[in-house]
């Protein structure tokens, strides 16, 4: 008999409907979030015309965000993900719309501002997750890279387009920027609830049994019924699973540190920029440029991407866009128009995309389904982790050092987070997107 010769098609994006589907829900999500991120800080500048003010009610925000994603991971892992999805965008519909009724009747504070910007921050933290983990049930490994470049892209059109749709809703009212708001978390609860509906039985829910043994190493979360599945769950136990397992990867945990250092770098560097542009007196308009500058750049970089990470590894993209930035934020302290601002962030931000498919990609193949839920919200915490200092360095940092001061300490973090990467092994080894599957194998079981 001959053999079967034939090589299958790579799975395609455009032909899944149900990909589709997630991403205008997912994306419709990302524009209100990125509507409020741009014009919370300027509305609370304009309020308090006090920066401190300002970051306190950012770092809040994270601070918030990065507790309640703990729980959403668990939440995630527990029950239907899509069903989550549903549930998110309606309660965000519920914020958004309560924050259009308060810039209405004038009655935006900073304490107004800080208690919409806590909710939302929960709302994100509990229900985002089981979004982002929603992917593997739409979309198979052999696609997984192109569809994280893909979200990249969409990612780098809501960079370019939040900035100046915000700045121009703001421009005639906060009321304006809350009504959006409302329409993009409608928007996303409708699909979601499409999506769910051609969910096969099969994906209904994650696995009801906790004890994932995803490394030989790592211990499941305990059970009190020896080898019979779990009934009654313990939230703390499975959490500490998510982490143990993350941890326990050398292929994974290598990325975590130098996220939280760049991640606090960088946007450190972005929000000192939008702070002093503002004390400068820069109109919202304005500033939102600054912002489509970076997204333009990134569309171009998510233009490429899917060809980088099918060709070169993925050590060497992250290596490559950590340099990239942390050479972008010292320059930043050399500039001061808003052109010359936005070319130069335009720069730093051009291979993130590649960067982030990249280890985006391999860590969705590398992570069994029924942990992905707990093993991305405690990605997500430890890479956000410090990220609550960023609007304090630079709402502080403006107030006591300056400009150029503060964005030089932001570039040394950068500095930090590239140099960390360079001598990470486990990091550099990562391959391109055709060998995933086989090198995340070598760490135990998928």
């Amino acid at each position: 008999m001959t053999p079967d010769t034939t090589v299958a098609a790579p799975p395609s994006l455009l032909g899944n409907t149900r990909y589709l589907t997630w991403l205008i829900s997912d994306t419709s999500r990302g524009l209100a979030a990125a509507l409020f991120s741009f014009s919370v800080p300027l509305l609370a500048l304009i309020i308090t015309n006090d920066p401190a003010r300002a970051g306190v009610i950012g770092a809040v925000g994270l601070v918030v965000r990065a507790l309640t994603t703990l729980a959403g991971g668990v939440i995630a892992d527990r029950y239907r993900r899509i069903a989550l999805m549903v549930l998110g965008a309606s309660i965000g519909v519920v914020i958004a719309g309560s924050f259009t009724l308060l810039a209405l009747g004038d009655a935006l504070t900073f304490t107004t501002l800080l208690v919409v910007a806590v909710l939302l921050a929960a709302r994100t933290g509990l229900f985002d997750v089981a979004g982002e983990s929603a992917l593997k049930e739409v979309v198979p490994d052999g696609a997984m890279g192109r569809a994280q470049a893909a979200n990249q892209g969409r990612d780098a059109m809501l960079q370019l387009a939040g900035g100046p749709l915000g700045g121009a809703l703001l421009a005639v009212g906060g009321w304006v920027v809350g009504a959006a708001m409302t329409a993009c978390q409608l928007i996303a609860a409708i699909t979601a609830w499409l999506l769910g509906r051609s969910s096969p039985a099969t994906e209904a829910r994650p696995s009801p049994d906790v004890r994932v043994r995803a490394d030989p190493e790592v211990p499941a979360a305990a059970s009190t019924a020896g080898d019979a599945p779990t009934t009654e769950r313990n939230a703390l136990a499975e959490l500490r699973a998510g982490f143990a397992w993350l941890l326990s990867r050398t292929d994974l945990r290598g990325v975590l540190l130098v996220s939280t250092i760049i991640n606090l770098g960088f946007n450190a560097a972005i929000t000192t920029v939008v702070y002093a542009l503002q004390q400068d007196g820069q109109s919202p308009a304005a500033i939102g440029w600054v912002s489509a500058g970076a997204g333009a750049a990134m569309l171009l970089g998510a233009v490429v991407a899917p060809m980088l990470v099918s060709r070169v590894p993925a050590g060497v993209l992250t290596i490559v866009g950590l340099t990239v930035a942390a050479v972008g934020a010292y320059s930043l302290s050399l500039v001061d128009s808003v052109w010359a601002i936005t070319a130069v962030l335009a720069a730093s931000v051009l291979a993130v995309p590649a960067l982030n498919a990249a280890l985006m990609g391999y860590f969705m193949v590398a992570t069994p389904s029924e942990l992905l839920g707990r093993a991305n919200s405690a990605s997500m915490v430890l890479g956000i982790g410090a990220m609550p200092l960023g609007p304090l360095i630079a709402g502080f940092g403006l107030a006591w050092i300056g400009r150029e001061g503060t964005i030089a300490i932001c570039a040394a973090l950068c500095a930090v987070a590239a140099l960390l990467a360079i001598t990470n092994r486990g990091l550099r080894a990562l391959p391109a997107e055709s060998g995933w599957t086989a090198h995340a194998a070598r760490f135990g079981t998928r």
